[in-house]
């Protein structure tokens, strides 16, 4: 089998989702030609959907170091390295990104989430409403802002942005109900009108 043809095999498993699958194949191509950017960046996004996010962003910056500042490498990179809470270190990446787009919608929903994990609520509504400008009925971004607002007590702005959030999917009822930022609210009635059912 040929290098392509491992590529295609190992892309056609990691679209699938079968990603412990799909890395060895990676390997393969890996052994044969170590800067293969597609399978690197592949491989990468496999080990941290399987939540090795270490050995994700070796790939990551082993592909970076062939293809610097790689705006998909770097997102990739981040989305690791949020995960293990080293926020300073993507956030930082982040950064850069924005420097040079700075409405990148997929770059601002990292910042905001590291802002919001950092206890910078503020800034991470700030980022989420430069996404909403542009995205207005992202349901997930509706509800970092609600979080974002409940966490600074803003209790109107959050629940309307809550509201706007149940619309766009009924999955975050649910979320609410379980949210850290929502706690307080457990007795308020539009709270729980919002959240029921």
């Amino acid at each position: 089998m040929s290098v392509e043809e491992t590529l295609e095999g190992a892309n056609r498993l990691f679209l699938k989702k079968k990603f412990r699958d799909a890395i060895p194949l990676y390997d393969k191509v890996l052994t044969i030609n170590p800067k293969d950017v597609a399978a690197l960046n592949n491989k990468g996004y496999s080990l941290s959907k399987l939540k090795d996010y270490e050995n994700a962003i070796r790939c990551y910056d082993e592909a970076l170091r062939i293809i610097p500042n790689d705006k998909t490498l770097l997102t990739n990179k981040i989305s690791s390295m949020r995960k293990m809470k080293r926020y300073g270190e993507a956030m930082d990446y982040c950064n850069l990104i924005l420097k040079t787009a700075p409405n990148d919608a997929i770059t601002l929903y990292h910042k905001e989430r590291i802002l919001f994990s950092s206890g910078n609520y503020s800034d991470s509504i700030s980022c989420c409403s430069m996404i909403l400008e542009s995205h207005p009925e992202n349901g997930e971004v509706l509800f970092d802002r609600s979080a974002s607002l409940a966490m600074l007590e803003s209790i109107e702005d959050s629940l309307d942005s809550l509201s706007k959030a149940v619309r766009a999917s009924q999955q975050f009822k649910l979320k609410a109900k379980n949210h850290k930022a929502f706690a307080k609210l457990s007795n308020d009635p539009r709270f729980l009108k919002i959240v029921s059912g």
